[in-house]
């Protein structure tokens, strides 16, 4: 079997590719601390996939313990490093652990690596390391501008690291993989964004908003030079994210760039203000939401989306589902994991 580290495997990304994985005939093992996840996941995804899956709650920091989990899967042939913080306000508030974090486990993952001779990786990067981007749509060759936040910049000295290490190292395979705004869930409503702590990202604030786990949403800010005046996004749906993961791994293993370090866009192409989701959430749901228009939110860009080009001619990937779809999915989401029980 070809054997698939996923870091971070319980979270949001982490759970949607694991079954997009599977679904395409790898092996995977899990590694995930619950700093912001649910070992529910797991049971999600056996749901869907009617396959078992071993989590190891694992702090990728401690080298130790990350190191053992590479000792009892010698068979590991290629490892999808989505484990870390990535709240953009949050890292304005607490920029020190962000950078202890999410810095420190890449670290140990490439040691661990090159110890090991796992030869693939996949490194969940973002759109967020264009910062203030002077051209849209973004493609693989704009110029990376300062960023806008320390989440940002963890994204943007962590593909760095990645770039040095291939330098050196010529046999192996590294794919940067600069995705926009995951949004929405599984088709089944068995999995979904199911975060432990508050949600902040816009499209579970609106479910929960609209099923009133929350009493109100904000807008934050709606004087930007944008159509309407609220930043504008491009959201991509999780399963179209998932399988541009498989699809990426499956083109490190074909060897086709050995000893480079390819970056890929991913995202639907399209800008869609805050609002625009607001009122595409309101279509496909017939749910009136309760919202307000706030100040700024210190560390957001103005506007950012894709061109993704790149992805569809060397990755043969193409996103399938828009907006409406994002939404009708999520939503779908949030009254099953409403109700009791819960899958995750």
């Amino acid at each position: 079997m070809k054997k698939i580290l996923v870091t971070g495997g319980c979270g949001f990304i982490g759970s949607h590719t694991i079954v997009d994985l599977l679904n395409n005939g790898f092996d995977v093992i899990s590694i995930d601390s619950f700093l912001n996840s649910s070992e529910e996941s797991i049971k999600g995804i056996e749901a869907i996939t009617g396959k078992k899956i071993k989590n190891y709650c694992v702090d990728l920091c401690d080298m130790e313990a990350t190191r053992k989990v590479f000792a009892e899967n010698k068979d590991i042939i290629g490892v999808i490093h989505f484990a870390a913080l990535k709240s953009v306000g949050e890292s304005v508030d607490k920029p020190l652990w962000y950078y202890r974090n999410n810095i420190n486990s890449l670290l140990n993952i490439l040691s661990i690596c090159s110890e090991f001779d796992v030869q693939n990786l996949i490194f969940s990067s973002s759109c967020s390391v264009y910062g203030n981007a002077t051209e849209l749509p973004v493609t693989e060759t704009t110029p990376l501008q300062k960023a806008e936040s320390p989440y940002a910049l963890t994204k943007q000295i962590g593909e760095t690291m990645i770039q040095d290490y291939c330098n050196i190292n010529p046999q192996f395979n590294a794919i940067l993989l600069r995705y926009f705004n995951p949004a929405g869930a599984h088709k089944s409503a068995l999995l979904g964004e199911a975060p432990v702590n508050p949600a902040l990202s816009l499209v579970p604030v609106i479910t929960e908003t609209a099923i009133g786990k929350r009493g109100k949403a904000t807008v934050f800010g709606n004087d930007y030079d944008t159509r309407d005046g609220s930043c504008i996004r491009d959201y991509i749906h999780v399963m179209d994210l998932a399988n541009a993961h498989t699809k990426a791994m499956q083109y490190a293993m074909e060897n086709k760039e050995a000893g480079t370090c390819d970056v890929f866009n991913l995202g639907i192409g399209e800008g869609v203000t805050v609002l625009e989701a607001i009122k595409a959430f309101e279509k496909v749901t017939r749910q009136k939401l309760n919202y307000e228009i706030g100040p700024r939110r210190p560390g957001d860009v103005v506007a950012i989306y894709s061109n993704y080009k790149k992805a569809a001619e060397k990755l043969s990937w193409e996103p399938t589902r828009g907006i409406e779809d994002i939404m009708s999915t999520a939503w779908e989401w949030e009254k099953k994991r409403s109700a009791k029980p819960t899958i995750a």
